[in-house]
């Protein structure tokens, strides 16, 4: 078989199968048209010739990996916010007093889509640098039809002027906006009515979200959100239990949400109903660190319940300022106590399983795309114990 490209004398961690990281010592990669046609031990390789033969010398290669939560496009910084932080004010003080969400929702409106791509574009070279090749950015901090389509249009700007995979996700039900103060049903309506079809209208939206939470939207706010997503044949995901127990991992996985994120304080009548949705459960550690809370993800019940765990960045302006993969996996581990193997299967098989991409990314083996990050370790660990070092070596996208 003639191929585009071989990679071969690397160990591989294919993440194939429900167990484990699939490690293969002598591996070999071989790909055509952007495609994975081989991926396995060199020995079980039919014949192969490629235009580009490329020795690994022993590196580790895993599949590309995905960041499947941030926020990444937005305008401004919230650096103040951080000192009152550290001066004894909680992240609800304050949103109370119009911090938060909001300041950012003022900056972006003000910016323009040029200035929202310009801003991003570092942070997204950030991620690229450590070898992601897949990214979900939501859109929230418009908050009116003009600015959201602005954000998503900078979303799929990123994607034309950077080699990666990006996945939109609508986030209108993020926050009040001060034009509907008081009036959050009536916003709803707005959302439901006007910007979700709009956008969908305009391909800019590939999956829908909410934030539900007490100083967020409630359960029936968010249903009607999850509702209108659903006529409009979109999967949804939600903001779930982040700083109370609002029961929203219940309701998501009563529409089969794609994943519940955050998750701090979910109970096991939430676990339960995701398990039997198989909506995965997305661990932000970037805001659990930064906003020092002390209430943990059930982990032992999320494992018990056979819950894929993805791990994300979060990457935005007031709680998560990570642009650090590598980093969110250290901080699952250490603060989390996730094994090596739940973070790698965390930024890879379980992440593309929260964006609905499994079928076509996250694993090495023939027919998915062709991601591929090379890396300059001897065994995996040292891909989650690091801090502040990079040991990529080479990323691949579609085969190049």
């Amino acid at each position: 078989m003639h191929c585009d490209r071989i990679w071969r004398n690397a160990h591989l961690a294919t993440l194939v199968g429900n167990q484990g990281l699939g490690l293969v010592t002598d591996g070999l990669i071989a790909c055509r048209g952007g495609l994975i046609t081989f991926a396995g031990p060199a020995r079980d390789a039919q014949e192969l010739t490629a235009a580009e033969d490329i020795d690994c010398q022993g590196r580790l290669i895993t599949p590309g990996l995905i960041d499947c939560h941030t926020h990444l496009v937005y305008a401004g910084n919230r650096a103040h916010e951080f000192e009152q932080r550290l001066e004894g004010h909680s992240y609800a003080d304050i949103a109370s007093k119009g911090g938060g969400i909001l300041s950012t929702v003022n900056a972006t409106r003000a910016a323009s889509e040029d200035q929202l791509v310009a801003e991003a574009l570092p942070r997204l070279d950030a991620l690229l640098a450590e070898g992601v090749t897949t990214i979900e950015i939501k859109s929230g901090y418009g908050l009116s039809l003009e600015h959201e389509r602005k954000q998503l249009r900078a979303a799929r700007e990123l994607a034309r002027k950077r080699r990666v995979n990006v996945s939109t996700t609508f986030l209108g039900a993020h926050a009040l906006p001060p034009e509907f103060a008081g009036r959050a049903d009536d916003y709803i309506t707005e959302i439901c009515a006007n910007m979700l079809p709009a956008l969908v209208k305009e391909g800019l939206v590939d999956s829908v979200d909410a934030f539900c939470e007490h100083i967020g939207f409630s359960l029936e706010q968010t249903k009607r959100v999850f509702n209108a997503a659903n006529l409009q044949g979109l999967r949804v995901k939600l903001h779930a239990e982040q700083l109370s127990n609002m029961h929203g991992a219940v309701m998501a996985a009563a529409f089969r949400a794609l994943s519940a994120d955050h998750l701090e304080f979910v109970d096991e009548a939430g676990i339960e109903a995701m398990r039997d949705a198989h909506t995965a459960a997305v661990l932000l550690p970037g805001a659990f660190y930064f906003l020092r809370e002390t209430r943990l993800p059930p982990i032992d019940l999320l494992r018990r319940h056979g819950i894929a765990m993805a791990i994300a960045t979060d990457c935005n302006p007031g709680t998560s300022p990570l642009t650090s993969l590598l980093m969110a996996m250290n901080m699952a581990a250490t603060l989390f106590r996730l094994t090596v193997d739940e973070c790698l299967i965390g930024v890879t098989r379980a992440a593309a399983q929260a964006l609905g991409l499994a079928r076509s990314r996250g694993t090495l083996e023939p027919g998915k795309q062709c991601d591929l990050a090379i890396w300059n370790v001897g065994r995996p660990a040292e891909l989650v114990c690091a801090m502040g070092s990079n040991p990529l070596h080479a990323r691949v996208w579609k085969g190049e």
